[in-house]
């Protein structure tokens, strides 16, 4: 395929990924609702092939995007809608994370007042909830779950707080290094934060082992247990996430790709690590010592 020049806008030839990618997704959700409403047991042999398919549709589109873009075939324009494509995923993820920041703010200033008797929630209290106390953290009225007890923030988490940031700056420094062109200095920094990011990952793991086998705080632990995993677990998801493109970028690295005037690969995974890294602020900050 030839190379377009700068006034022309590129057009995708057909690809067979995206069909391939609706059939995995099918496959998923039909496995997934039919595993869990089957009255007998059954194995979830559909959803796993689905997940198969997606794993699958991943790696060829994104090799097949790869050898295209060292092959010079995209021009300014494509690389300008690959930035506004990742500037809208990154905002739809801040989204993601608004309505978890959202639940949990409603639940701590409104709910679980108006449960105690605060404002318009005086009827409930002494209807529903007699002697209630509307404090935080709470596992909820009927004392759900039992007793927990609460996750030291200066310790795991701020452990994992200072491990994230190093790696932000890690990767910043990273990327310094791709602009002036010192390819080993990059390669070293960038497996640094792919360390960071998974030493984050372990403690966090230690963490969830702790509050599940010492502080009885599971899921099962009424609201603060639930909006408490939720924030957690979708965050270690989202870093999990983001270390394997950090690997993948890393080994792109040490076969020669990306170049200082042209790399947007590499800062569409930087712009997403450094996301991941403020919404851990929020998290500590907000989940952890308010």
């Amino acid at each position: 395929m030839s190379n377009t020049s700068n006034d022309q806008y590129y057009v995708p030839h057909l690809a067979r990924w995206p069909i391939v990618g609706s059939i995995g997704m099918t496959l998923t959700a039909v496995g997934a609702a039919t595993f869990m409403n089957s009255e007998t047991a059954t194995t979830p042999v559909l959803m796993y092939l689905g997940f198969a398919v997606i794993i699958f549709m991943v790696f060829g589109w994104f090799a097949e995007v790869i050898k295209e873009s060292e092959n010079n075939v995209y021009n300014a324009q494509v690389d300008t809608s690959f930035r506004m494509g990742m500037v809208w995923f990154i905002f739809s993820e801040v989204m993601f994370f608004a309505c978890f920041f959202g639940a949990l703010w409603y639940v701590r200033n409104m709910s679980v007042p108006w449960l105690g008797g605060e404002g318009t929630g005086l009827f409930t209290n002494s209807e529903l909830w007699a002697g209630y106390e509307g404090v935080w953290p709470t596992n909820g009225p009927g004392d759900i779950g039992g007793k927990f007890e609460l996750i030291d923030p200066y310790h795991l988490p701020l452990v994992n707080t200072i491990l994230l940031m190093a790696s932000s700056i890690t990767l910043t420094i990273a990327h310094h290094a791709l602009v002036d062109g010192a390819r080993k200095k990059v390669i070293g920094w960038l497996i640094a934060t792919v360390v960071l990011g998974a030493a984050f990952l372990f403690f966090q793991v230690e963490e969830y082992i702790e509050a599940y086998q010492h502080l009885d705080l599971t899921l099962r632990s009424g609201i603060y247990g639930s909006t408490f995993f939720m924030l957690t677990g979708f965050h270690g998801m989202h870093v999990t996430l983001g270390a394997i493109m950090l690997t993948v970028i890393t080994i792109r690295m040490i076969r020669g790709h990306f170049k200082p005037e042209s790399h947007f690969g590499f800062e569409a995974v930087a712009w997403y690590w450094h996301f991941v890294d403020v919404v851990w602020l929020g998290l500590f900050i907000f989940v952890y010592i308010i």
